[in-house]
This record gives structure tokens, sequence and C-alpha cells, in this order.
């Protein structure tokens, strides 16, 4: 079935058609999807992917508990695997682990089997580290498009995405005080920050969350899991 519809997309979509789909924030063909939250309160959540790594994840973990704010980790579970204790780090600082697959594939052109064991694999490495909330799901680079959906949707999963993301463009994260800058323009309540700060490249966007968090908080704004920011549809 999966195969068939897939065929049918690129026949009337055509591939620029069948790109926009895949990447698409706020839209997928099978069960729950955010990309923010349609709420008046000054509510954020400040999300993190890739990872756990030596790099940058103490780091991340110090800044983040001296504003204390939480923050929600998407994390690989390759990563998880080869660090676990990481891993624990993150959950006894009190923060939230998402799952986002275990080997960083994009999950377009996948086989129903293989979307299983990413993600199942992947949630397991998330409990053997100690967390025990509700487990979200976020496709690597945002990549989806039939399999993944439609197993999330089986299993009752959401999938968030994002609505703010300074590092995708180049000259912006190639500076701590441009992508401090795009974070602040672009936030507004019910937004979903997404940042790559794990890896050894990515000190200019450590350097930033800091001011981030900073900036925010003056303009009023209050950090949240996404968990718990998904309680403020509508409100």
């Amino acid at each position: 079935m999966i195969a068939g519809l897939v065929t049918v997309l690129v026949l009337v979509g055509g591939v620029v058609g069948l790109q926009a789909v895949t990447s698409a924030r706020s839209f997928q063909f099978f069960g729950e999807l955010t990309d923010r939250v349609d709420t008046s309160a000054k509510v954020v959540a400040l999300t993190f992917d890739d990872g756990p790594d030596p790099a940058g994840t103490r780091p991340l973990l110090d800044d983040l508990a001296r504003a204390r704010v939480p923050a929600t980790f998407y994390l690989i579970g390759r990563d998880m695997a080869a660090h676990p204790d990481l891993a624990k780090a993150i959950v006894a600082a009190g923060h939230e682990i998402g799952n986002h697959t275990y080997s960083h594939e994009r999950m377009v052109f996948v086989s129903p089997g293989f979307v299983a064991d990413e993600v199942e694999r992947t949630d397991k490495l998330i409990r053997n580290a100690g967390y025990r909330g509700e487990i979200t799901f976020r496709p690597p680079n945002g990549k989806k498009l039939l399999a993944l959906p439609h197993y999330l949707a089986e299993h009752h999963r959401r999938t968030i995405m994002w609505d703010v993301e300074p590092n995708t463009d180049p000259d912006v994260d190639a500076s701590t005080a441009r992508i401090v800058d795009r974070t602040v323009a672009d936030t507004r309540p019910g937004s979903i920050i997404l940042l790559h700060g794990m890896y050894a490249g990515r000190e200019q966007t450590r350097r930033a969350v800091g001011p981030i968090v900073d900036r925010l908080t003056a303009d009023g704004y209050r950090f949240v899991t996404v968990r718990e920011l998904l309680t403020y549809q509508g409100k």
C-alpha cells in the first residue's frame, strides 16, 4: 500500500512536490504533528537535536542549570549507546528526552520494518537512561513521508517539528550574535526552537544559548518542555 502511494505521489506531484511534502513542518499524511502551539501565553520550548556527545552535552547542561531552564533533547540512539552516561546526565538534570531515531537516517524511502527498528531501539535506550515520561518523536532533518508517520500514528506517537531554526542559514550559523538575533526575532508565543549544540563544531550555537534565554526571558517568555508546551494548545 505504502509503495503504491509513493508511486502515485511521484506521478502527480513530481520530484519537487515530493521533496516539499517530505520537508513540510506543518503537514504529514498520518498521525499528529506539531510545529508550534497555538497559544497567546508567552511560553516556548527550547529543543536540541542530536547527540549526546562529549563536546557539548555537559556545557549545555551547565548553561541550562545556571538559567534554571528546562529543555527537550531529541537524542540519537547510536550516540546514547556510545555515551550512556551523558544520556543519564540529561535525565538527572530534569530535562525531557525525545526520540530522534537510532541511526539518523532520513526516514523517507524506508520500510515499515526499518522504521520500527529505528524507533524502538532508541526508545529502549531512552528508558535505560532513566527517562519515564512520554517519548515524542522528531524525524532526522525533519524528513518523513509515509512509512514513518504511519508507524507513529499506529502507536499513538506525536511528531514534533519546529518553527524557529537559526542553524539552517549558513551566514547565521557562523555567528553567535546572529544565531541569538535570528532566534529572538523569529520566536513568538508557542514557538518550538530547534538548536544543534552537541557536537564539537557547534560552539557558536552553545555560546548563543545563554543570551537567547536571557533576551527571551527579559521579553516575558517562559521556557517549558515540549510536553508541557502541548498543554497550552488553544489557551
